[in-house]
């Protein structure tokens, strides 16, 4: 029996994973949950789910879940608050998992907290690895923690690799990786046309269901620029070996190709069920309840190239992964405060990206050698972008 703890169980991802976990009683148990302040969700998921421990980010939705809890006869549950709630239970002795599916910058330390407990750290929190990069992957190597990516697209490479273990790509006989962007929802929009689409617009996602965040992440394809980042330091890959391919269909969750000419793809249903079964169970595999892949309904497989000038976040994160040090921290950090503007409505799609450019050429890149180092830039980052999007108010 593993013992699991859901950072964001709220989320997408903590519902798939809920999800999942429901199938196999046998196998899994759901020992913590936690949400920033969705309090309603949580509840209800305690009361289908009964676990020992509960986290809110926010304290005065931890003290109103406590009461709730209380009024449904659920007092058992231990009721934590703060990142220090976070970092508690995705640290506890009895945990054997952790799902880290926290969205943006907020779970970078639960998430290292796992890691130095030596946990197998189901990573679908993208954003800890982009901003803390080789001190991530010092600290699970050092308390010999496991690094299981849940991203269809990392979890696509890492099943295609002919050896789990973070090597030397040409040491294995890998050319390049092939990470594979569906092109999000505005694929065939002209740069023009982009200034004016709308949150709603930009959150509805062709072929997966996701937050917010990344739902426009994805539209201006800043998710797969952080995905980059994030294959670079999941698979010792250098940023010329890691090639963005648009495929619509999101059918081939990524590839990689060898030197002796072969391409090794990983297919299937766009479902984030598939690589969560597949990372809870490895090197087994489980069921998940996604459906079959349906090739003949599928019909055809299309790919092209990425539009860097529509695009250009998709350049920023290339650029900022070859700066090195901090300035993915910096990147990460801008994104999301000119993503927030932009579903608030206080700046445009277009001035997403200029939001990120102006803050990166405006801060010194250091070396992020320290996770003091790596907070400080992110905290700068947001007080200049903030700045920013001031002067680009619409």
């Amino acid at each position: 029996m593993k013992k699991i703890t859901v950072l964001g169980s709220t989320g997408s991802i903590g519902v798939s994973t809920l999800d999942v976990v429901a199938r196999l009683p046998e196998k899994y148990r759901i020992v913590a949950l936690t949400a920033n302040k969705s309090i309603d969700k949580l509840l209800a998921q305690c009361q289908a789910i009964r676990p020992q421990y509960a986290v809110m980010v926010d304290t005065q939705a931890a003290e109103q879940l406590q009461r709730e809890l209380q009024k449904s006869g659920l007092s058992d549950v231990q009721v934590l608050s703060g990142i220090e709630g976070l970092e508690t239970v995705a640290s506890l002795p009895e945990v054997d998992q952790v799902m880290a599916a926290i969205v943006g910058a907020a779970g970078l330390l639960p998430t290292l907290s796992a890691a130095k407990a030596g946990k197998r750290v189901l990573l679908a929190n993208k954003e800890a690895l982009v901003m803390s990069g080789q001190l991530f992957i010092d600290e699970v190597e050092k308390n010999n923690a496991e690094l299981l990516p849940i991203d269809s697209e990392h979890n696509a490479i890492f099943q295609c690799m002919p050896t789990h273990k973070r090597m030397y790509l040409p040491s294995i006989g890998v050319k390049r990786i092939l990470l594979t962007s569906s092109g999000g929802p505005f694929l065939t929009r002209t740069l023009s046309e982009l200034g004016a689409v709308t949150p709603d617009q930009a959150c509805a996602h062709p072929n997966w269901a996701m937050g917010r965040k990344i739902s426009v992440d994805s539209a201006t394809m800043m998710n797969k620029g952080l995905e980059v980042i994030e294959a670079h330091w999941l698979f010792n890959a250098p940023a010329d070996d890691i090639q963005v391919v648009v495929h619509p269909q999101s059918v081939i969750h990524s590839m990689v190709e060898y030197d002796d000419g072969s391409v090794l793809a990983q297919m299937g249903n766009p479902d984030m069920r598939t690589p969560i079964a597949h990372a809870m169970a490895w090197p087994n595999r489980t069921v998940s309840g996604v459906g079959s892949l349906n090739l003949f309904e599928i019909a055809r497989l299309d790919f092209e190239a990425p539009d860097f000038e529509r695009f250009s976040c998709l350049r920023l994160a290339y650029d900022a992964l070859k700066k090195g040090g901090s300035s993915t921290a910096i990147l990460n950090a801008a994104n999301e405060v000119a993503v927030d503007a932009f579903l608030n409505e206080t700046i445009s799609f277009l001035h997403i990206p200029k939001v990120i450019d102006s803050t990166m050429e405006q801060m010194a890149v250091v070396d992020a050698d320290s996770l003091q180092v790596i907070l400080s830039a992110d905290a700068e980052a947001r007080a200049i972008a903030t700045d920013v999007v001031k002067r680009l108010r619409k």
